[in-house]
Formats: structure tokens, sequence, C-alpha cells
């Protein structure tokens, strides 16, 4: 760097890129400004890659979609997914001069299923309706799970580096709960305006709540960390109370529920609830449903509570309004729409991101809403796992169920042999967060944007570096032990 210094026509290039600027801003032009910021990030990408992955999380609450600012179907999030297309790069780069990877981080079963997935991805963009829309999703998560996943599970080898992500992409979360709220406040608290004072850092009030509900189990677990002083334990308490009123407020039926869903999941591994006893209250729950079915049935056609309410028992009471919601009701259009997609292409689907393009003429008349359209250009599935039916034949749903099974199998097993401490504490409340989005997962899908992406894989990285570091104990090695004991 020092030599580079000494180079004089570095001053001169300097001078030159200075008065062209310059007379560019003159003109009205601004695009030359850019260059130094580039320049600036592919400094850091070579010299600094762990910095950079940092500087991705903080900004990831923050970034925003330039779609939603210029007249192009292109959806590209700035400042993040430029970056972590770099990222990508430099780590193929990286790949093909040595390995980096630990064999061990690839045969995790976790990692086989994510390959397992990106090939079928793969399979599934030649035979896409719509293959450079597919590519495109295809690259998409790619530069979203190699960076965030594969390399996060290196960069969390350092326990420091599993807070520096949780904080930072926290802290950065917090200025846009302040910034929703103010604009809230401003409007009154009105439930109409919680659909869009979030804007433009997030879409809407569900996408929004969402993300709030999958970090907020994640704060209780800062909270405890032992080595907290009383002003940071006081601190953490108002991030609770803050961002608990931010999900009220979100007016997001599905966050609600979800955050209730991780608090009973916590029980059960809290109180260490045997399988057996879970398997037949599933199965009792089943039985119940299929005898009252038609009961139940009665009872959703009755339910005419809306969702557009700023009174929370109706609007949790609206989740079973089946006849009048006109949320509910589309959503089970595209669900829908979504399976008679699968009948006809059941095992490669129609490609991978294609789903808004091509389910308009799969909707019924008798199920259409007012909020439908039929240039089916308002979104996707609503479904983390009907999508990829659609999208990506039976395969990719299956791969998708797997690979949630075995995060909540590979944390549960994790946190039950892990030792006392202020990390597994933590990584349990990260597992509760993302059993809230997986959950969330059946009625909404955001792991097309980095705002649940990074967050959601980011966890799954700390627990699968979790469970390589604290490795199952085999049956013959407790034997062996026992006899040595003996």
């Amino acid at each position: 760097m020092k030599a580079i210094l000494k180079n004089k026509s570095v001053y001169l290039i300097a001078a030159l890129f200075i008065a062209a600027n310059l007379f560019f801003l003159w003109r009205g032009e601004i695009l030359l400004n850019a260059v130094p910021i580039a320049l600036l990030l592919v400094y850091v990408a070579l010299y600094h890659f762990e910095q950079l992955f940092l500087f991705v999380v903080m900004f990831t609450p923050l970034s925003v979609n330039i779609e939603e600012f210029v007249s192009s179907d292109v959806g590209l999030f700035l400042p993040t997914e430029p970056i972590l297309f770099g990222m990508l790069l430099i780590i193929i780069l990286n790949q093909m001069k040595g390995n980096q990877f630990d064999a061990r981080i690839i045969r995790h079963p976790i990692s086989i299923i994510f390959i397992l997935q990106l090939l079928w991805i793969g399979v599934t963009c030649i035979t896409s309706e719509l293959p450079m829309v597919s590519a495109k999703f295809l690259m998409t998560k790619l530069w979203f799970i190699v960076p965030i996943f594969f390399y996060g599970v290196i960069f969390f080898r350092k326990e420091k580096n599993i807070k520096w992500f949780i904080w930072l992409y926290i802290g950065s979360l917090t200025v846009v709960v302040l910034y929703t709220l103010t604009n809230h406040a401003i409007n009154g608290f009105d439930e109409e305006s919680g659909h869009w004072v979030m804007f433009p850092f997030f879409k809407d009030h569900t996408s929004y709540g969402a993300i709030l509900a999958l970090v907020y189990p994640v704060l209780f677990g800062l909270l405890f960390g032992k080595k907290n002083s009383a002003p940071m334990r006081l601190f953490i308490i108002g991030l609770i109370v803050l961002f608990g009123f931010a999900i009220i407020m979100s007016y997001t039926r599905a966050a609600w529920i979800t955050l209730f869903g991780a608090l009973l999941v916590y029980l059960v591994i809290r109180f260490r609830v045997k399988f057996q006893y879970l398997a037949i209250l599933s199965l009792g729950i089943l039985v119940y449903v299929a005898v009252n079915w038609t009961s139940i049935m009665h009872s959703a056609e009755k339910n005419n509570a809306e969702h557009a309410t700023e009174n929370m028992n109706e609007r949790l009471e609206s989740m079973t309004n089946v006849t009048t919601d006109a949320s509910n009701l589309e959503r089970l259009n595209r669900w829908g729409c979504a399976i008679r997609l699968w009948q006809e292409r059941p095992i490669v689907g129609w490609g991978p991101g294609t789903y808004a393009m091509v389910y308009a003429p799969f909707q019924l008349a008798s199920g259409k809403t007012i909020i439908s359209t039929n240039s089916g250009n308002r979104g996707n599935a609503h479904s983390e796992y009907l999508g990829p039916l659609s999208e990506q034949g039976i395969p990719g749903m299956l791969l998708m169920i797997v690979l949630v099974g075995y995060i909540c199998y590979t944390a549960v097993t994790l946190y039950l042999r892990m030792p006392e401490g202020e990390m597994r504490t933590i990584m349990l409340t990260l597992f509760l967060g993302l059993v809230t989005y997986f959950a969330h997962g059946i009625l909404n899908n955001y792991l097309d944007t980095d705002k649940a992406t990074i967050p959601v894989w980011g966890f799954t990285a700390i627990i699968v570096m979790l469970d390589l570091k604290y490795p199952k104990v085999k049956k013959k090695a407790i034997e062996d032990k026992e006899d040595v004991v003996e």
C-alpha cells in the first residue's frame, strides 16, 4: 500500500478523476461519484473480507429495492445484493486456488441438502418456462447461500463474530423500527397506515412483522447472557419492550401466532417433553379435526371478522375467516394456483422464480377476490413450501421440507448436548427465531429478499458451526468410557 502511495502516477490519475468528476457534476451527472465507493468495496473485499461480511449484515435491514423507485422489472436490493455477488465471485476464485472449506462443513447434512437444492434449481432452470427469470433466481440463491451459509460457517468459528452478526443486524433493524413507529405515530397509529409506514425499508407490514418475530426471541438470548452488565441488561430490556410494541403495531397476525408457537417449542425443549407424548398429542389433534371437520368448516364460514381492524382479538379471529376476508381468500387463491401449476408439471415445475409470471391463467373464477389480478403481477405463492412445489416440482418442495426439518432436528439435539452457558442460550433463541420464520413460511415467503435470507441462513450457519464444534458422542465411545471407569 505504501509503495502505491509513493507512485506519482497515482496522484496524477486521482487529479484527472477529480477534474472529470467535477465536469460531469457541472453537467448534472453523478455516476462517477460511485467509482470511489466501488473501489473502496473492492479493496475491503480483497483484504478485509470478514469486515465486508459484517458490512452486508449491518445494511441488510436498511437496504432498499430499486424496483420501487425505477421503472424496471428487475428487483435488486441495494447495497447488499451487488456486494453479495462480488463476495460470491471472490469465494469461487479463492476456491479455485485451493479448498477453503473444511470437509466436515461440506459433509454436514444441512450443507448436503443446500447443495442438492442448488443442483435441482439448476436442472429446473433448463426446463423452465422462462429460462432467463430462472437463471436470475439461481444466481440470487447462490449469492445468498454461498457467502451467508457456507462462508458463514467458517466466519462464525470465532464466537465473537456471532455476537457481531446478531448485534449489527438488530442495531440496524432498531433504526428501521424507530423510523416506522415515528411514521406510524404521525399517522395516529391507525391500522391502515400500518400497512405502509415501514416503506422503503420493507415493502409491507407482513414482511416487517415476520422479521421482527424472527429476531424477537434472540433478544431474550442476549438478555440472559451471563456476561452482561446491569446497564446492558436495561438496554436489552428496552429493546425487548420496543420490539414487542413494534410487533403489536405491525398488525401482522402471523407474527403474533408464530411467536406463540415458538414459546410452545421452548417449553417442550426446556422441560424435555418426550417425543412419544408429542406424537400422541399430534395424533389426537388430527383425529379431533378429522371427526369434527364439518362443524369446523361451518364455524369458519360463519366467521365474519376482518383483519382490517385495530382490535387484536378480532384480527386474530379473522385468520379463520374464509368467507369475507379478502386477504385470506386471496391466499387460498394463490395456494390453489400453486397446486394446479404442480399438477400440470409435477416433476420439474414451471421454473424457479416464475410463479408470479405464470399463475394468472390457473386462477378459478370462483376463487378470485377483489384483490386478484388477471395479469398475475401481484406477488408469489405466499408459501415457502408451495412456491417450490409449483416452480420446482415435488423434489423442490421435499428438499425445502427436509431442509427445515433437519435444521430443527440439528438445533434440538445440539441444545441437549451443549454445555451450560451463554452460547447455548443464544443458540436456542436463534433456533426459536427460525421456528417463527419456518412457521410463517406456511403463509408467506420472503426468502427471495435479503431481509429474511441473511438472518435465516446466518442463524442456520451458526447452528451448523456449533454442531460441528460440539459433535455427538458415539455410543461406542460412551461404552469404552464406562469400561475405563469400572
